[in-house]
């Protein structure tokens, strides 16, 4: 007899089996309660003591969604869809009393009216771009970290530059960095700080915060037709790379982009859909 991959999982597909939904759809709720619950399993301490599901809260089940915006940085249509499947099986849980919460209770979804198209081929466009003058030095350095594997909330960070030092730079990225010095160092010498993401104007906390970024960013996604947003263009990153490298297994993978195994087995699977769409 199979055994559960995760709580109520046999009871829980015959529900779903018998509500009528499809075999593949059946299948992705399986692949999300698998990821959650081995997640769970790896990082929630409370979930550690005892492994049951009645003992989850909604922060247990955030701290999931977090993991999978920080680390894998999904959108706001994957996060909303895992969110569903997850809120559809605690709801099973609880109308058949198997849990006496309902921990998604409090949990809400993100706004799709935000979303963007995953772009996987602005890298190729990099040389251009970093040599053109209507996009902003805080732009084009936004595009050339993320294309070096950094999340925003890595190079944003106090004393990245220290970070930066180490990073090899081929020609065409070494002429710019070698422009974006001339505009930068201006900024530094006024907000006395080495960081590469400043304000212009003197503060407290001379580091640009995310939102601050975003300024900058948005005025280019026009002129250069694809979304800046950091999160996209980490996905467009990473699935470029994935697609690119399809003879890598998931450990060099994983060595490679600097991701968990399952954060990589994620990436391999919506790869494989982008390529089959």
């Amino acid at each position: 007899m199979a055994t559960n991959n995760y709580p109520y999982q046999k009871s829980f597909e015959k529900h779903l089996n018998i509500n009528g939904l499809a075999k593949v759809t059946i299948k992705e709720y399986t692949s999300t309660l698998i990821d959650m619950f081995e997640y769970l399993s790896n990082f929630n301490i409370g979930y550690q003591k005892n492994h049951h599901v009645n003992q989850l809260f909604d922060r247990d089940i955030q701290q999931y969604m977090n993991m999978l915006v920080e680390k894998r940085q999904i959108n706001n249509s994957t996060y909303n869809k895992v969110l569903s499947h997850i809120n559809i099986y605690f709801k099973y849980l609880f109308s058949h009393d198997f849990s006496e919460k309902l921990p998604t209770l409090t949990l809400k979804g993100r706004d799709r009216n935000k979303e963007s198209k995953i772009n996987i081929k602005w890298i190729e466009h990099m040389p251009k771009i970093l040599n053109d003058p209507n996009v902003h030095p805080y732009t084009k350095m936004t595009l050339l970290l993320i294309s070096k594997g950094f999340k925003s909330s890595e190079f944003l960070k106090n004393n990245f530059y220290r970070v930066f030092t180490k990073i090899k730079f081929n020609n065409y990225e070494t002429k710019f960095i070698n422009q974006f010095n001339n505009f930068i160092k201006p900024i530094q010498d006024k907000q006395s700080s080495n960081d590469l993401f400043l304000k212009q104007r003197i503060a407290n906390d001379p580091h640009l915060t995310l939102p601050g970024l975003h300024k900058y960013l948005k005025p280019s996604e026009e002129y250069l037709s694809f979304s800046l947003n950091p999160t996209d263009l980490f996905q467009g990153y990473i699935l470029n790379y994935v697609i690119k490298n399809p003879g890598e297994n998931e450990f060099e993978l994983s060595n490679h982009l600097n991701l968990d195994l399952a954060s990589v087995i994620y990436y391999k699977k919506l790869s494989t859909k982008i390529i089959n769409d």
